[in-house]
C-alpha cells in the first residue's frame, strides 16, 4: 500500500463494528441513484465496484421497487475519504444516503462487502430495515479461510494490484462466462485498477477481517442469505453459517456460479430477490 494519508484511524477501527464508536463518525456524502416506483430498496457493492454491478438485474428490480443504487466513499463518482475508514464508516455513508433519498424504511441488499454492511447497518439502525440481502458474502471463516484472503491482500500490496487481479478471474466467474464474455470480465478488471489503490486495499482489508459471527444473531430482520455453489471465499459452508445465525432467514444456492453472481447470472439473482422479497 502506498504511504498513508494523514487522518488515519486506529487499525482496530478497520475491523470492529462497535454501536459505541459509531456514533463518532462522519458520513461521506456518496453518489446514488434512484430508479422505479414502488418500495425503497437500497443496493449495496462490493470491493472496488460501483452502483453500476447492479445493471443486470435493475430492469427486472425497478418493475416493483424504487432502487436506490450509490457508489461507496472513494469508488465511481463519490468523493474520496480523507484517510483509512471502517465498517462503521461505510454505514454511516449508507445512513446518510438514506437521509438524503427521505425513505423512512427500506429493503436492503448487498454484494460481497455490501452483505457485510447491509447487516452491520440493520444491527445500528433496525427500525429502518424492512428485509436484507446477503449475496456472496462472508462469516464464521475458519483460521484458514482468513489466511487465504489475507494472502491475496498482502499479494497485492507486495506485488501490486494489476499485477495479482488478473489470476482472480477464475475465482469470480465460471469458464463459460470468462470464454463467452470477455469483455465484461475485462472492464470489471479495468474497473478496479482505475479504483484508487489506497481506497481498494482498504476495503479489502475491511472485507477480509470483518467477522460478523459475533453479532450477526442480532439481526432480527428477514434475511435472504444466497451465494454461488463454487465461490471460493463465500462459500456454501460459510452461507449456512449464517443463515443458521439469522433468526429469520432463507438460503439460496445457486449452482456452479462462483462469486460475481450480479454479473454472470444478474437475472437469476434478481428472480430470487423478488421472490423472497414476494414471501415477506
Amino acid at each position: 500500500m502506498q504511504n498513508a494519508r494523514p487522518g488515519l484511524v486506529p487499525t482496530w477501527r478497520l475491523f470492529v463494528f462497535d454501536l459505541k464508536m459509531f456514533a463518532m463518525t462522519t458520513p461521506i456524502d456518496c453518489e446514488y441513484t434512484v430508479e422505479g416506483d414502488g418500495p425503497p430498496l437500497f443496493l449495496i457493492h462490493g470491493i472496488g465496484a460501483q452502483r453500476d454491478t447492479w445493471r443486470f438485474l435493475t430492469p427486472l428490480l425497478v418493475e416493483q421497487y424504487t432502487v436506490v443504487s450509490y457508489d461507496l466513499r472513494g469508488h465511481g463518482a463519490s468523493p474520496m475519504p480523507d484517510g483509512m475508514f471502517g465498517l462503521d464508516e461505510l454505514v454511516a455513508d449508507l445512513e446518510r444516503v438514506r437521509e438524503r433519498t427521505g425513505f423512512e424504511r427500506a429493503h436492503f441488499a448487498g454484494h460481497s462487502l455490501g452483505g457485510m454492511i447491509g447487516p452491520a447497518y440493520a444491527l445500528a439502525y433496525p427500525d429502518r430495515v424492512a428485509s436484507l440481502g446477503l449475496l456472496s458474502t462472508a462469516a464464521f471463516r475458519t483460521t484458514d479461510d482468513s489466511a487465504k484472503v489475507n494472502g491475496v491482500v498482502a499479494k497485492m500490496r507486495e506485488q501490486g494490484i494489476p499485477n495479482v487481479l488478473e489470476t482472480l478471474t477464475d475465482r469470480w466467474y465460471t469458464d463459460a462466462f470468462l470464454a463467452d464474455r470477455p469483455d465484461i470480465v475485462r472492464a470489471r478488471l479495468d474497473q478496479v485498477i482505475a479504483c484508487d489503490p489506497d481506497v481498494f486495499l482498504n476495503v479489502f482489508d475491511i472485507y477480509a477481517n470483518c467477522e460478523m459471527s459475533p453479532w450477526l444473531h442480532e439481526v432480527d430482520a428477514p434475511s435472504l442469505v444466497l451465494t454461488g455453489e463454487n465461490d471460493g471465499g463465500c462459500n456454501p459452508r460459510l452461507n449456512q453459517q449464517i443463515h443458521d445465525a439469522l433468526p429469520h432467514s432463507e438460503l439460496v444456492i445457486l449452482p456452479e456460479l462462483k462469486h460475481s453472481i450480479l454479473l454472470e447470472a444478474g437475472e437469476l439473482v434478481a428472480e430470487h430477490m423478488l421472490g423472497f422479497l414476494s414471501r415477506l
